[in-house]
């Protein structure tokens, strides 16, 4: 295989020794007629608890050591897994750990937001391997095909034809809506109406032989954490995605909800307040109070660099003072979201993450919990909330999440029920 490309850091390092009995726990069958979902169930136990001995995989797994034998010499036949260091125990013979290939199968996500658009390689591990990035004041269908098919021709030729035929698919992670809130992102109306009449997913099928799908953006950051970050000790949790818009995703049960629209856990249009009898004004909704947009306005009212939302500059001076403001609000918000997603769905926990810097989600969480402090929890339990792991390539990953798994995982029914 030709030289490997550079990876930045997986998201399979943690290590968890034995999970809950809940939690993703794929479970084998010695009987015939199962060796490609054995396989699966193989490279599940690996993804999820890191770097395995055989004996270690029959235990996970419930399969027979002589099943896991044979399974995993044509992985690694296949090129899926690797041998690491022989570990010397106390008595026998060293064992020998097995772990994901990185090289062993690659995905493209794809994230088109309201500002920018990212197009990342993530390799079998889950780590980014390149990216390339592209910011604007508003997508533009006919400029964001042309980049894509820029960059898809860039990656082709990059990977070379052995890698290129490693690539699983393509995912992308879009809004259901990308013509939608035009007046609140100043997008012409022309260009709203385009978007109406534009299929994202078959516009970009056109452009690759690779298999594509499309995921909400939130839904799809949701997946990421899901499948590499909280998601794997959390067993049911309200996902929260702070970006342009703030938006989200349900997990129950360890299994991404979609619901009949595609719309479960979209907290973005959570009312805020009572609508008042006789009045033609709806209540404000989360997104907008709570969405990086607000704190941009906050930014560009002061005649500061709006590029700030994104970096540490947000808490620093001249910024601070406006990004205080916004704190107050947004955490006011997103606890009312809280309290509201807990007296309903009874949850595990609450984790919020964000195209923003770590500092700023610390911040953020602060002022929620603050927030939560006021409310009254009798009858209810107040879930912990947690930050996101993952940051602002969680909507990309997550797209590129869909092909590997569709490929590899025991359990497509995780996050796969797209047909709705």
């Amino acid at each position: 295989m030709p030289g490997a490309l550079s990876p930045t850091p997986p998201l399979t390092t943690d290590t968890v020794t034995d999970p809950a009995p809940w939690q993703l726990r794929p479970r084998g069958s010695s009987q015939g007629g199962l060796r490609q979902y054995n396989e699966r169930v193989v490279l599940q136990a690996i993804r999820l608890h890191g770097a395995l001995p055989g004996a270690e995989i029959a235990r996970l797994t419930h399969l027979t050591a002589q099943t896991v034998s044979l399974i995993t010499k044509r992985l690694l036949d296949d090129g899926l897994l690797v041998k690491g260091a022989p570990q010397r125990g106390k008595v026998g013979q060293p064992s020998v750990p097995l772990a994901l290939n990185p090289d062993g199968a690659y995905a493209v996500g794809v994230k088109v937001g309201r500002r920018n658009m990212d197009l990342l390689l993530v390799d079998f591990t889950g780590a980014v391997r390149e990216r390339w990035s592209t910011d604007y004041r508003y997508p533009e269908p006919a400029m964001l095909r042309a980049e894509i098919d820029q960059r898809l021709r860039e990656l082709r030729r990059k990977l070379g034809p052995a890698r290129r035929e490693l690539v699983q698919g393509v995912g992308i992670a879009a809004p259901l809506s990308l013509g939608g809130w035009q007046t609140l992102l100043d997008m012409p109306a022309d260009v709203a109406q385009t978007w109406r009449g534009t299929d994202l997913r078959a516009e970009v099928a056109t452009l690759t032989d690779w298999p594509v799908q499309l995921l909400k953006d939130t839904a799809a950051a949701c997946v990421a954490e899901l499948v590499a970050g909280r998601g794997r000790s959390v067993k049911s949790f309200l996902y929260v995605f702070v970006d342009t818009f703030i938006g989200g995703g349900l997990v129950v049960d360890s299994h991404l909800r979609h619901g009949l629209n595609g719309n479960a856990g979209a907290i973005g249009s959570l009312p805020l307040g009572l609508a008042a009898p006789g009045s033609n004004a709806p209540p404000p909704q989360l997104l907008s109070v709570a969405s990086l947009l607000n704190l941009e306005r906050l930014y560009a009212a002061a005649g500061l660099d709006t590029g700030a939302v994104a970096d540490t500059r947000a808490l620093a001076a001249p910024w601070l003072q406006h990004t205080q403001q916004w704190l107050h609000d947004a955490g006011a918000a997103v606890a009312l979201s809280v309290n509201s997603a807990a007296c309903l769905l009874d949850l595990d926990g609450v984790i919020i993450d964000g195209s923003f810097s770590r500092e700023l989600l610390q911040a953020l969480l602060r002022a929620t919990g603050e927030a939560l402090d006021r409310y009254s929890w009798e009858g209810v339990m107040r879930p912990q909330v947690l930050a996101g792991t993952i940051g602002s390539d969680a909507r990309a990953i997550g797209g590129a999440l869909l092909p590997l798994y569709a490929n590899f995982a025991p359990d497509r029914d995780l996050f796969l029920k797209l047909d709705a």
